[in-house]
């Protein structure tokens, strides 16, 4: 028996955990479906490269045929490992834009505004620039700039600032709009994962357990209250039980599976599967929301890149000495090291759309590879309309969980994307790239936009942001309240990037990380409350 059940050790999970066993007086269970975070791939930066395309830490789930996609499957890679995609991800600290937070307040979520969760983002930040009016210092998060960019970078910046596109060294702070190098979650030149952040420096508290390959198969509700978690761990079924709360962060995919599983959702979904309902919630699975992306890439002469070849083989290899001896090189790059934020329209009042640079040819999510060198871009709408589900396939819990982004359902979405393609060929093709840019991989007519919408229905996927599919609000589709508390249910919360009532304008990590931090804020001061009472 515990105080707290955490399911899920991802970017949400370790940070509840460690917050709620801060408390002596609080016992802290936390399971996690995927193996401990030890392999080398994930703390060698560039690591990545090798889980993100395979099923290494990686769940590497589908998408079921997407009409907006021409009918293709998309790929969602998702961290199986503590740390969750944290771990396995290209560590890119974006927070998003101050408007997506005062937008939830907006929409009935009280507590959720910029003002309201700032100090949440500074309280979870190390940033080693130092502490300001929108940065923290000594939190478990490191923050840190590129040790060793590729000179690539000084191209891509270079081709902006030809094209007059206003300069930003700092996404996080007064103004998102602009061009300019990302910040990562490394510390010394490894991945500062959630997990290492969070979990690592306090494995050994008494007071915290944390259980690894220990996929969840069940909440066990009792009335209306969530009384225990059941869970598959060295072949056999077990169950804990929770005196006080259950927390799920499974993620966008896991969480409303879990929830379905248990008989938590619309009858419509559940009972199909032959499963019993449990609690009638119609917005679980519903309001699915992903990053739709489009990558552009270039065969290059320039060695500023990484490529396949004898030479690629003979840089990888003192890369590795370079990085066992100094924590410096090429295997500390994030890959997508500069990037921006801007607008299609300059009539905008914030960005809808960002570029990921990328040092290297990218093609498929690196599941095909090219000889030579080269580079990449990314163009992802950053606020899309398009909703997509996420449901079961079937009542196993071992199955993958029915996930359908709808990837370009929305008009809006296919002319935000066309245009922020065609801004990215503009900056790939600019002079300062003459020389350097070499054949495309696959041309686009940019005199044509038919023909650029049906290569981004041909070719675009996601940048791997889900989320919204337990969405945070007061309205009848919603799963949680402000509170982050299951509606309807007693001793049940979700703190992970599910409860996005909308997907945020950039990358999900950090914010994901401010839920967890906000979510163990809440449950400790409702704690406090109930022990004030007794």
């Amino acid at each position: 028996m515990y105080d707290y059940i955490v399911v899920g050790g991802g970017s949400g999970g370790s940070v509840v955990a460690s917050r709620l066993s801060e408390n002596p007086d609080h016992t802290v269970c936390l399971l996690e479906a995927g193996g401990p975070d030890k392999s080398i791939l994930i703390h060698v930066p560039l690591g990545m490269a090798a889980m993100l395309p395979r099923k290494i830490n990686n769940w590497a789930f589908e998408t079921v045929p997407q009409k907006g996609l021409n009918g293709r499957k998309g790929y969602q890679p998702r961290g199986k490992t503590l740390g969750g995609s944290s771990s396995i991800n290209a560590m890119l600290y974006v927070r998003g834009h101050k408007w997506d937070y005062d937008h939830w307040a907006s929409l009935g979520n009280e507590g959720w505004s910029y003002d309201d969760v700032l100090p949440l983002f500074k309280k979870a930040e190390n940033n080693e620039r130092g502490g300001d009016d929108f940065h923290g210092s000594g939190g478990p998060l490191n923050v840190a700039d590129l040790r060793s960019p590729m000179g690539i970078n000084n191209t891509f910046l270079e081709a902006a600032r030809q094209l007059q596109l206003p300069m930003n060294d700092d996404f996080n702070g007064a103004t998102q709009e602009g061009v300019g190098y990302y910040q990562t979650t490394q510390k010394n030149g490894e991945r500062w994962s959630a997990a290492k952040g969070y979990l690592t420096p306090n494995l050994d508290r008494q007071n915290l357990d944390v259980i690894t390959k220990a996929p969840a198969t069940k909440i066990i509700i009792e009335g209306k209250r969530a009384v225990g978690i059941q869970f598959k761990h060295n072949g056999k079924i077990k169950e804990i039980r929770a005196r006080k709360e259950i927390i799920l962060a499974g993620g966008a995919f896991a969480t409303p599976q879990l929830l379905l599983l248990s008989g938590i959702g619309a009858a419509k979904d559940i009972q199909p599967h032959g499963i019993e309902v449990v609690h009638e919630l119609p917005g679980v699975g519903e309001n699915l929301q992903d990053h739709i992306d489009y990558v552009s890439a270039y065969r290059s002469p320039s060695k500023e890149t990484m490529g396949i070849s004898l030479g690629g083989a003979v840089d990888i290899f003192k890369a590795i000495g370079q990085w066992r001896k100094e924590r410096t090189g090429m295997l500390t790059s994030t890959a997508a090291e500069t990037g921006a934020f801007l607008k299609s329209d300059p009539n905008l009042e914030i960005p809808d759309y960002q570029l990921h640079f990328v040092i290297g040819m990218l093609d498929d999510h690196a599941r095909k590879t090219n000889l030579g060198y080269g580079f990449s871009c990314h163009a992802c709408v950053l606020r899309p309309k398009s909703r997509g589900t996420v449901k079961l396939n079937s009542a196993n819990p071992s199955d993958a969980p029915r996930i359908d982004p709808n990837f370009l359902d929305h008009e809006d979405d296919v002319q935000v994307l066309l245009k922020g393609v065609k801004e990215m060929e503009r900056i790939l093709r600019a002079p300062a790239f003459e020389g350097i840019r070499g054949k495309a991989l696959y041309e686009m007519d940019l005199d044509s936009d038919e023909a650029i919408i049906e290569m981004l229905r041909n070719r675009a996927d996601t940048v791997y942001h889900p989320v919204g599919s337990c969405k945070m609000g007061t309205d009848e589709m919603a799963v949680v309240d402000p509170q982050l508390k299951v509606r309807g249910l007693e001793g049940l919360r979700i703190a992970d990037a599910s409860i996005m009532p909308t997907l945020i304008g950039g990358n999900t990590n950090a914010p994901t990380i401010m839920i967890g931090e906000k979510a163990a804020e809440m449950i400790s001061t409702d704690a406090q409350q109930q022990l004030e009472m007794a």
